[in-house]
């Protein structure tokens, strides 16, 4: 496509000799207009298309250099050669300086250097229009990223910084060109504080790409303090020489605050922001390795809340939440700042005393927790009470690691919990001995499941005005190969703690309903069974789904199922628990209130959940004596509300005569305990059942 020149001359004369140079040319060749004078050549400008302008500086209308100003400033993206006589170059040439590219004098026109140079200008004005576009693009791309750039010459002097650059730094770049870059970029160690060589200095020393680091922080202009990563590179000419250097960083605050809090969660306990397991172990090592080479004898206190469970199932896990942060404030107010306090898991806290002298100093820390722990903690208004059991372990006698002093420590909790709670037991080496025995027990239990060692025996419930058998109570029982009949006080709790009380809760409600179906087949009439569901059975998600397929597959009759929960399983989760119990009676089941009186809950729930059976727990049994004093005034209270509410009352651990006597008058339904039998085995208890009385 050929070029199109605009002539803008007055001069009859100059233009053609123009046309034919241009036209006969070998750079050519050119489409050619003409405007005689400086207001239609602008006009035509305007219009675009044009690729070079030869002005004439003396036209019609205008003279000299004013109308190559005026020109200029109309087109100055377009190549412009002005036309003058010899005598008049001074003033082509202060054109040039104004931004002409050249000047043709007079009577040289038809020279062939005249389309040559003028083809060489317009390709000349192609390069520099590319360039600009490319310099520009690069401009608006370092404007837009989010890192900062800032490139220094040979000499290490700022000559170029983007946006990022100008806010990270302080520095405009008018305010930085020509600086050194250690002006500029303040660089200091975020560990020491102490200054850093620049990564462009280095490069300018090397001439190495200078990597990424992540432990500089860029002291600002206004002093402020950022971290930043860099890396740095050197820029060079054509020829591969070294010219200069330019660095891109970024501001790694949020990536920094992340890491941190990263780290500090995963040695920190969510709940109560304690120190956990890992950080806890790594600072019982440190002060072990600290006694190695001292005196002093760090000592591990591993505690236990009393009653915990209790107000957890209760009141719920937003409150037992609560009351732990409560009690994690006050275990850290009770100890010095060189001491960690860590939550070991649910409620169990582990402190470590670093820096004791004497086992007994202990002592003072451990009395001075009791103390803090045994004042109530008020919760959403409620008054709550709890206590702490601890075991004690001291380094080097009770262990030589981390891990032995927290086991150690954690076996010594255990015997203050078993002497009757809210106390401290130093480690004794004879402690171990429970230690394994409960590590035996639950290896025996996997395989007990597997095996099918556990069996039940049957407690009858006695109508106490007719003497006559109105159901039974299921009872487990582990018929162990070498230690023989094994009661539920030695494996239930360690079943529920490894996670077995499921499974084995489960076969308990199989085995019961296979034996209703055995003494139905038998021509026994319908026999209500009793079978104890525990809290984690009770809020397995697929609890009823179990019970139902249960039923459904050994054929049981759902209303000889008589189900015991005690209240505190029931006010867990009030909402959950009345659904599922709805769900229940409608397949038929009973539902019985066990150890009715010591939960914490209030006895608006009997209204709220279809409760058919009350049983008074026989810690309350107990406490009757024979003149009926005072000691009954809570069973006769439960007798009284049960028999308003139309429930059935049953009394349980049923021992004596006036026991027996004090029930039997204040017209409780039933009774369950010593005084009628002992548990028995099934073929017992069918014979039993038959006769309908106790034996």
């Amino acid at each position: 496509m050929a070029n199109r020149i605009l002539i803008i001359s007055a001069d009859e004369d100059d233009i053609p000799v123009l046309k034919r140079a241009l036209n006969s040319a070998r750079d050519g060749p050119f489409d050619v207009e003409t405007a005689s004078t400086l207001a239609a050549g602008m006009a035509r400008l305007e219009h675009g298309g044009i690729d070079a302008i030869l002005l004439d500086l003396m036209l019609p209308d205008s003279q000299g250099l004013a109308s190559f100003d005026r020109l200029y400033a109309t087109g100055r993206h377009t190549p412009i050669l002005t036309l003058c006589k010899l005598d008049d170059e001074d003033n082509a040439k202060e054109a040039v300086q104004r931004g002409a590219q050249g000047w043709l004098s007079k009577g040289y026109f038809d020279n062939y250097l005249v389309p040559q140079a003028l083809r060489n200008i317009i390709e000349r004005m192609k390069v520099e229009q590319g360039l600009y576009l490319a310099q520009e693009r690069a401009e608006i791309t370092l404007n837009s990223i989010g890192d900062a750039v800032i490139s220094t010459d040979m000499r290490g002097h700022v000559d170029y910084l983007n946006v990022a650059a100008e806010l990270l730094t302080g520095w405009s770049r008018e305010d930085a060109s020509g600086r050194p870059i250690a002006e500029v970029l303040n660089i200091v160690d975020s560990a020491t504080g102490k200054p850093m060589l620049s990564p462009v200095e280095h490069v300018l020393q090397s001439n190495l790409l200078q990597a990424l680091t992540g432990d500089a922080i860029l002291v600002g202009r206004d002093d402020k303090h950022v971290p930043i990563e860099d890396s740095a590179a050197p820029i060079h000419d054509w020829d591969g020489h070294l010219v200069g250097a330019v660095m891109v960083f970024r501001d790694i605050s949020a990536t920094v605050a992340l890491t941190s809090k990263m780290r500090h969660q995963a040695h920190h306990d969510f709940l109560t922001n304690l120190p956990n397991r890992v950080l806890l172990n790594d600072r019982i090592t440190q002060a072990i390795a600290l006694a190695r080479r001292s005196r002093v004898r760090p000592v591990v206190l591993f505690l236990d809340l009393d009653k915990f469970k209790h107000i957890n199932d209760s009141l719920g896990h937003a409150v037992g939440d609560r009351l732990l942060q409560g009690v994690s404030e006050r275990l850290r107010n009770c100890v010095r700042t060189s001491d960690t306090v860590s939550r070991h898991g649910g409620d169990e806290f582990v402190i470590l005393l670093a820096n004791e002298h004497r086992a007994e100093d202990a002592m003072v820390t451990a009395d001075k927790i009791l103390l803090a722990l045994s004042t109530p903690f008020m919760v959403d208004g409620q008054e709550l009470h709890t206590s702490t059991s601890i075991g004690i372990s001291v380094f080097p006698l009770d262990g030589m690691d981390a891990a032995a002093l927290i086991k150690n420590a954690d076996t010594a909790m255990y015997h203050a919990k078993e002497r009757g709670r809210n106390n401290y037991q130093f480690f004794r080496h004879d402690m171990n001995t429970r230690a394994v025995e409960r590590q035996l027990v639950e290896s025996n239990l996997r395989r007990a499941l597997e095996h099918g060692e556990f069996t039940l025996h049957y407690q009858p419930k006695v109508n106490l005005e007719s003497g006559r058998i109105t159901g039974v109570e299921a009872l487990l029982r582990w018929q162990h190969p070498d230690w023989g009949l094994v009661l539920p006080e030695r494996f239930i709790a360690i079943a529920e703690e490894c996670g077995l009380i499921v499974p084995i809760g489960n076969w308990v409600l199989r085995a019961a309903c296979m034996q209703a179906v055995r003494w139905r087949d038998a021509g026994i009439a319908a026999a209500s069974i009793a079978v104890n569901v525990s809290a984690l059975e009770f809020r397995h998600r697929d609890f009823f789904d179990r019970l139902l397929a249960i039923v459904t597959e050994t054929g049981a009759d759902p209303a000889c199922l008589q189900l015991e929960l005690t209240e505190s399983v029931l006010m867990r989760d009030v909402a959950t628990s009345a659904a599922l119990l709805a769900k229940l009676k409608a397949m038929g089941v009973q539902i019985a209130v066990d150890d009715f009186g010591t939960g914490y809950s209030s006895l608006s729930y009997l209204n709220q959940f279809p409760i058919d059976v009350l049983k008074i727990d026989q810690s309350f049994v107990k406490a009757i004596d024979g003149g009926m004093k005072s000691n009954g005034a809570i069973v006769g209270a439960v007798i009284s509300m049960g028999r308003n509410l139309h429930q059935q009352v049953i009394a349980e651990g049923v021992e004596d005569e006036a026991q027996f006597a004090f029930l039997k008058a204040h017209k409780c339904n039933e009774g369950q305990g010593y005084w009628f039998s002992r548990p028995v085995e099934a073929m017992q208890m069918q014979a039993m059942l038959r006769a309908g009385v106790c034996a």
